[in-house]
Formats: C-alpha cells, sequence, structure tokens
C-alpha cells in the first residue's frame, strides 16, 4: 500500500513538473494549452534603444536582476571600431523558452540569448533597419521583418542563418503568428496593408487592407480566430480575422501614439490590451464585442506590453520613464513598478526562462522541481549609466500640470543626452519646432533643438541630443534655458504652444 501511494505521488509530480514545460495558454500559444502559475524560473526581459540593453526582471516580486549589455552608451558607439549593438528594439522569444531573439535597428542584428545563462550564443545580421523578430509556433525558423526593406528574411531556428527572404510591400512592421501553426501575419509600417503568408510553404495568401500605413506591433488571439494590429501614425487599433478570407472585423480610435497591442485570457474572458503612448494608459478591449471595459494610467509614453503565463498579470515598459509596470488583470491597476534601462522598446514575458534545479518542497512524500529565488542570474550586469535619466513635462501656457500633453525623458550617454520628447496635443500635418528658450514663457531668444511634423493624430515622437539636462536645469554659471515647441520652423516660427513644466 505504501509502495503504490510513493508510485502515484511520483507521478503526480512528474505530471505537475511536465505542465509547467508546457506553453502557457497566453499569447502567443494556443487556448488549448496549460497556463503556467508566475513563479521565480520566469522572466521578463525589455529591449531598451538607448542604453544597448536588455533588462531582466523576476515578476514574483517585480525585481530587477539585471541587465544585458548589448552595446555602449554614446560615443563610443560612433567609433568606426565599434563592434557592440545599436538601437536595441524588438524582442521574439523561443517555443521552448530557453532563447530569447533581439533585434537591434542600428546595427541591422538579430541576437540570440540563452536565457538559462543571459548569454550571447549567436548574432546574425540582416537587411537594413530589422524590427521585430518571432519563432514560428515549432520552432523551426525565426522570421525577421526586414523594416527599411521589403522583405521578411528567414532565419533556420537551429543554425539562426538565414534561409531564405519572403518578398513583401516596403516597410514590414512586425510579424506574429497563429496559434495553430498556419500563418504569419506580417503588418507594414510604410505601406497599409498587412499580408497573410503560410507557414509552410512562405506564400501569401491574404491582404488586410490598414487604415495608414504605420503599423509598429501585431497580435494573434490564442484560439486563432483574431488578429490585432496599432497604427502608430493615426492613434488606430484594428482587427481582423485570423482565417480566411481575413476580413476587417473593427477599427477602433484608440488614441494617439498608439504603441503595441497583446490578448489577454483570464477568468473574466479574453481581452485585448493596447498601450496608448500619448495618453500614459492602457485601454482594456473585449474580444468578443470589441467593447472598452477599462483604462489604466501607467505612466511616461507606455511601449511593449506581455501577459503573464497564467493571464493574472501584464507587464508593460514605460519608454520616457524608463520602468517596467506589472498590472492585475482582474482588477486593472498597477501594482507595481520597477527600474529598466532608457527608452524600453518591445517587452516579453517569458514563462519557465530558467532551467529548474533539484530542491526539497515542503511535501509529506515527494521531492519537486523547484528554484530558489535569484537562481540565472549570471552575467547580469547593474543599472549603472542605464539607470540614470531625467524626465519633464511639456504643457500650453497655463495649463495645468496634470493635463500636460507631452512628455520628455533625457537619457544620459555620459555628457550628454538623448532627448525623446512623445509630443501630443498639436494640430495635425503641420511643422513645428522643439527649441531652447530663453524665458520660461517661450519667450525671448530661441535655439532650435529639432523640427518635426506631426502625424495625422497630432502627435509625433521628436529626438535630440546634446547636454540639454545641464541647459534645462541651470546652475554653476549655466544660464538656464526651458524647452519649448513653437509652431513653424527654425526659420520661420511663432509663438510658444507648449512650455517645460517641472517634474
Amino acid at each position: 500500500m505504501q509502495r503504490s501511494l510513493i508510485l502515484t505521488a511520483l507521478l503526480l509530480a512528474t505530471a505537475l513538473v511536465g505542465a509547467r514545460h508546457a506553453v502557457a495558454g497566453q499569447a502567443p500559444a494556443a487556448a488549448s494549452d496549460p497556463d503556467i502559475p508566475i513563479s521565480h524560473r520566469d522572466r521578463v526581459y525589455s529591449a531598451e534603444q538607448y542604453s544597448n540593453t536588455v533588462s531582466v526582471t523576476d515578476p514574483v516580486d517585480n525585481k530587477l536582476l539585471g541587465t544585458i549589455r548589448l552595446g555602449d552608451p554614446l560615443p563610443g558607439n560612433l567609433s568606426p571600431l565599434y563592434k557592440g549593438q545599436l538601437l536595441v528594439h524588438g524582442m521574439g522569444f523561443s517555443p521552448d523558452h530557453r532563447t530569447i531573439a533581439v533585434v537591434a535597428i542600428g546595427s541591422n542584428a538579430v541576437i540570440f540569448i540563452d536565457t538559462a545563462t543571459n548569454s550571447v550564443k549567436h548574432i546574425t545580421y540582416v537587411g537594413r533597419s530589422p524590427h521585430e523578430p518571432f519563432f514560428t509556433m515549432d520552432g523551426k525558423e525565426v522570421w525577421v521583418v526586414v523594416r527599411g526593406e521589403n522583405y521578411v528574411s528567414v532565419l533556420d531556428g537551429a543554425t539562426y542563418k538565414e534561409k531564405t527572404r519572403i518578398t513583401v510591400p516596403n516597410g514590414p512592421g512586425m510579424t506574429i503568428f497563429s496559434p495553430d501553426g498556419k500563418y504569419g501575419y506580417v503588418c507594414s509600417s510604410f505601406t497599409p496593408e498587412t499580408e497573410v503568408i503560410t507557414v509552410a510553404d512562405h506564400k501569401i495568401v491574404g491582404r488586410v487592407p490598414q487604415a495608414s500605413p504605420f503599423c509598429p506591433n501585431i497580435a494573434a488571439t490564442p484560439d486563432s480566430k483574431q488578429v490585432w494590429f496599432t497604427l502608430k501614425d493615426t492613434g488606430k487599433t484594428q482587427v481582423f480575422d485570423g482565417q480566411p478570407p481575413f476580413a476587417v472585423l473593427k477599427t477602433l480610435d484608440t488614441g494617439p501614439i498608439t504603441n503595441h497591442v497583446n490578448i489577454v485570457r483570464n477568468a473574466n474572458g479574453m481581452f485585448a490590451y493596447v498601450t496608448i503612448g500619448g495618453l500614459n494608459e492602457i485601454k482594456v478591449f473585449r474580444t468578443d464585442n470589441f467593447e472598452q471595459v477599462a483604462t489604466i494610467p501607467v505612466g511616461k509614453l507606455p511601449h511593449g506590453i506581455w501577459p503573464s503565463g497564467d493571464g493574472t498579470r501584464v507587464y508593460v515598459g514605460l519608454e520616457n520613464e524608463d520602468k517596467v509596470a506589472a498590472i492585475d488583470t482582474l482588477k486593472n491597476e498597477v501594482i507595481a513598478t520597477s527600474p529598466i534601462g532608457q527608452a524600453p522598446q518591445a517587452l516579453v514575458y517569458v514563462p519557465d526562462a530558467v532551467p529548474a534545479v533539484s530542491g526539497t518542497e515542503n511535501s509529506a512524500m515527494t521531492r519537486m522541481t523547484v528554484v530558489p529565488q535569484g537562481h540565472g542570474s549570471s552575467n547580469l550586469q547593474p543599472l549603472g549609466v542605464a539607470g540614470q535619466s531625467a524626465q519633464l513635462w511639456l504643457a500650453p501656457p497655463g495649463a495645468k500640470e496634470e493635463k500636460a500633453p507631452t512628455s520628455v525623458s533625457l537619457s544620459d550617454q555620459g555628457l550628454v543626452q538623448v532627448l525623446e520628447a512623445a509630443v501630443t496635443g498639436l494640430e495635425p500635418g503641420k511643422p513645428y519646432l522643439l527649441a531652447l528658450a530663453s524665458e520660461p514663457s517661450g519667450a525671448g531668444i530661441s535655439e532650435p533643438l529639432q523640427g518635426f511634423m506631426t502625424n495625422p493624430a497630432g502627435a509625433a515622437i521628436v529626438n535630440a541630443i546634446g547636454p540639454i539636462r545641464q541647459l534645462v536645469r541651470g546652475g554653476d554659471n549655466i544660464p538656464r534655458r526651458y524647452l519649448v515647441i513653437l509652431p513653424g520652423t527654425a526659420d520661420n516660427h511663432g509663438a510658444a504652444v507648449q512650455v517645460q513644466r517641472e517634474q
């Protein structure tokens, strides 16, 4: 009798361990797959384009474990002999959760990282300005959209070498796969059309019209019935049928700088979570009737988003705050934030990213496979300069600070900073100038930093480089300057329409 009980317990333990190695029933996997409870073996990875790092967070206690440093900050990355990565941006992961693929836009690289050791195991260089990579559902291929050209680079899932290319319209923005393994969906950043491609033979079998050209992100529901994609230029999110004839189901007006979308399944149903960068919030929609059911304030310029393996949480990178936020999906509220590197872009949650180690769990009859806290932290480095940034707001003269439409982040790169402004609240399709003014009101002498044109949603992402933090704070014989936005150009502009507010 005792032998029978022991055998039963061992079989149960084996089944539990096996279940944890299955793919979760959350995006990007199938609805029929089991959920995976949150544990210390899970990891949240974020790709950070100004510090050229990948931050690694333990979701149990929302603690930053460290960074994987893939490149150097300015000015080191300007050297002709520089070998590191530049503009670390896109992310995907393998079906067995043992490899993450990271794209560096500026160096045209796809970096493959071992999740157990946090070490780079291979680098593949592809065409101009790749954006996002992802593994096919069987892990045999990695599709990398080459946004600066007109094709998807298909890499071998084992050797990581390019095996073929799939020609698509100019500027492919991202690819994701139907969880049933049949289709790859490739939206575009320059052409208003999403392609549906068969995974088996790489043939285009569907073309879905986009309401505007600039799609940065796409997601498929775990039941393979719907595909959601975002349009950053017009502030919309579209939904189409994931199966033939791939008809458009819904177009939603979501808000300026609509960034990423992902799918969450929990006890309340299935939902699409959309990051709205210009509003500093996430909007939550039901997938059955497209009703908006929640708005979640999260922080400055939310970007990449991904659910936990059991759908109880969703994680989002805050691009202009250098943080990752954890959200309870049943309450739809932020429950924790933790620091990460500069200007996080794509973000993935990888259940069981760290292999288990043998240990004893508090059980009367079985030895279970567990993981101690801190396991899987080798080769990680502290944030260092990647954790140094400053933030401020721009708002119309006289407006209340809580209504400030533009967030600004200054990411330290030694003596200079990379400025990124998420600008909203302006007239669509008009020229504007980001400048430094000698007076807080925007009056006086103005020094141009960057001219820009607003998109159809009256928004823009504006960048500049220089010792800007020192100027906007003043002191030590440095005349203080104030960030402002002026209508027009450097040669012909009007009075300030947005002025600097203190953090």
